[in-house]
């Protein structure tokens, strides 16, 4: 499989794509002021501990609390003992059994925690205290007592001749998990990276004891080499930059660690921007919408919503040739590969409910759910998959590690606050004439002028001008309609003289409450209204 990663760097934000046989699976975005956390080593301090959420709270000196469920509480500092069943541990108020193991946390206790999740939607970081280091080759766990090596390599010689360095280099105070990456690579190499890691940690100990809690005491690297570091294996035929900055900078890493992958890096010179060379750009593009279309003429609906993601599959314009069950299955199979591909795109994560076209076969059913199992491999990211229900629908989760694509390169709608939808004129007609009810309840001006946005006075001035004439002579009001582009479609402005009236389909209830602007009245005579139109 040929796989290349390109890397863009521009004055916002730095962009991330791999490739796979010439097809986009993976895109990383990463704002210069958002920079990530994922991986961030902090000493904390414990603010609160709630048992009833069996989780606690830590100050790491972000604006928001780190969250620390009890069961990412692994390290030997916090836990007591064993629980047993013949001694009952009430003296401590916040003890709680935690699979057969008791924690106790106190307030103001300093904890070192490591981000696993990034904040997102109003909820600060989601920390453990199980920190674990990356490498190139290596991952140094701290406080551990153990040796992994990644399940990724298969021949068993080569994984007894891993564990042997490992437990040759390995201390009594740290664990050490074999990544992928080190398959056939010499022991003077993997000893040079289980070096760099132990001196990062005694790096993080010495300012630990330097500073007080809140500090951050080791910061991963960035996204672009992070993703250099644990993506550029020997699989990959390219890495491509167009920023010197991270060319110099991922040249200087890979003479370090990797210097025959060298070869494969190159730096891009020409004018055109990168993605766009590569035709990168465009289907990025594509990713924003939540209509994917697949080959075969059939499409996917993607929807990201408060609880969950839902993905419907429709046969579009697929036109087969076969009996309804075989067209079905031949749509599904192409459907199933096309989502596994779109979750890593985009990113997706949490409970993903997929709306399979219905197939009444079991045995059909089976082999979409084994389809969709097979291309989820390719994952990163951690998944479980449930079989497909009589109703054709599939239940599964995906592992949140960072926000999605669509969160990090667009936001919510100022004008209809992530619906996707706003009022329509004839519900804004509506609105206008309870406000001037309400208005007029209070007030005896019989002129005003009416701001509207564009489409919405050529609605009133045109084809429904008999409405507005109907508005103006049940309120006893003369209306002056004029265009203004800065308002929103479900937003209308009223003004008299110098004197501005604002309301928005948001607040008119709250409008006259807040009112402080007294109208100048034009006339107290009714021959002052000979101007309003009449039906």
């Amino acid at each position: 499989m040929k796989k290349e990663i390109f890397i863009n760097e521009s004055m916002g934000e730095t962009r991330i794509a791999i490739q796979e046989d010439s097809k986009l699976v993976e895109v990383y975005v990463e704002q210069q002021d958002n920079q990530r956390m994922v991986g961030n080593v902090y000493k904390g301090k414990v603010e609160n501990v709630l048992p009833g959420m069996q989780a606690a709270f830590v100050d790491i000196g972000y604006e928001l609390n780190a969250f620390l469920p009890f069961s990412e509480i692994g390290n030997s500092d916090y836990i007591l003992e064993e629980s047993s069943n013949n001694r009952n541990r009430g003296s401590s108020k916040h003890s709680r059994k935690i699979e057969n193991i008791e924690v106790d946390l106190k307030t103001n206790q300093e904890i070192f925690v490591q981000v696993i999740k990034e904040p997102f939607a109003g909820k600060g970081p989601r920390v453990t205290t199980e920190v674990a280091l990356p490498g190139r080759l290596l991952v140094l766990v701290p406080n551990a007592n153990y040796i992994g090596i990644s399940k990724k390599i298969w021949d068993k010689f080569e994984r007894r001749r891993l564990k042997k360095i490992a437990q040759r280099l390995r201390t009594d105070d740290a664990g050490v998990i074999i990544r992928t990456v080190a398959e056939g690579k010499s022991e003077e190499h993997i000893e040079n990276d289980f070096n760099i890691l132990l001196d990062n940690w005694q790096k993080i100990k010495n300012k630990s004891e330097r500073e007080e809690a809140p500090i951050l005491v080791y910061e991963d690297l960035e996204t672009a080499s992070s993703v250099v570091r644990d993506l550029l294996t020997l699989d990959v035929e390219k890495i491509i930059i167009d920023s010197k900055r991270l060319y110099r900078k991922t040249q200087r890493y890979l003479e370090d660690v990797s210097p025959s992958l060298l070869e494969r890096l190159e730096l891009y010179k020409l004018k055109a921007p990168l993605f766009e060379s590569f035709g990168i750009e465009s289907e990025i593009e594509k990713l924003m919408r939540s209509k994917a279309w697949l080959k075969s003429g059939a499409y996917l609906i993607i929807e990201k919503t408060e609880a969950m993601v839902v993905v419907d599959v429709n046969s579009g314009r697929f036109v087969g040739k076969k009996m309804h069950e075989e067209n079905s299955l031949k749509i599904n199979m192409e459907a199933a590969r096309e989502v596994a591909r779109q979750l890593r795109l985009r990113d997706l994560s949490g409970l993903i409910v997929i709306d399979f076209i219905d197939m009444q076969l079991e045995e059909n059913r089976k082999k979409v759910y084994h389809e969709l199992r097979k291309e989820l491999k390719k994952d990163r990211a951690k998944v479980a998959v449930a079989p497909i229900t009589e109703f054709g629908l599939l239940e599964m989760t995906r592992q949140r590690i960072r926000v999605s694509l669509l969160d990090s390169m667009s936001e919510e709608c100022p004008a209809c606050h992530g619906s996707g939808r706003i009022i329509s004129q004839e519900t804004l007609v509506t609105r206008l004439d309870h406000w001037l009810r309400r208005y007029k309840s209070k007030h005896r001006s019989l002129r005003l002028k009416l701001q509207l946005h564009p489409e919405n006075s050529r609605y009133l001035n045109g084809e429904k001008k008999h409405i507005l004439r109907g508005l103006m002579w049940q309120n006893f009001v003369h209306l002056k309609i004029e265009e203004n582009s800065e308002l929103r479609r479900g937003e209308f402005r009223f003004l008299r003289t110098n004197l501005r009236l604002h309301a928005t389909w948001n607040d008119l209830d709250d409008f006259n409450e807040s009112l402080n602007v007294r109208l100048i009245e034009a006339s107290d005579k009714l021959d002052d209204f000979s101007m309003l139109e009449t039906r």
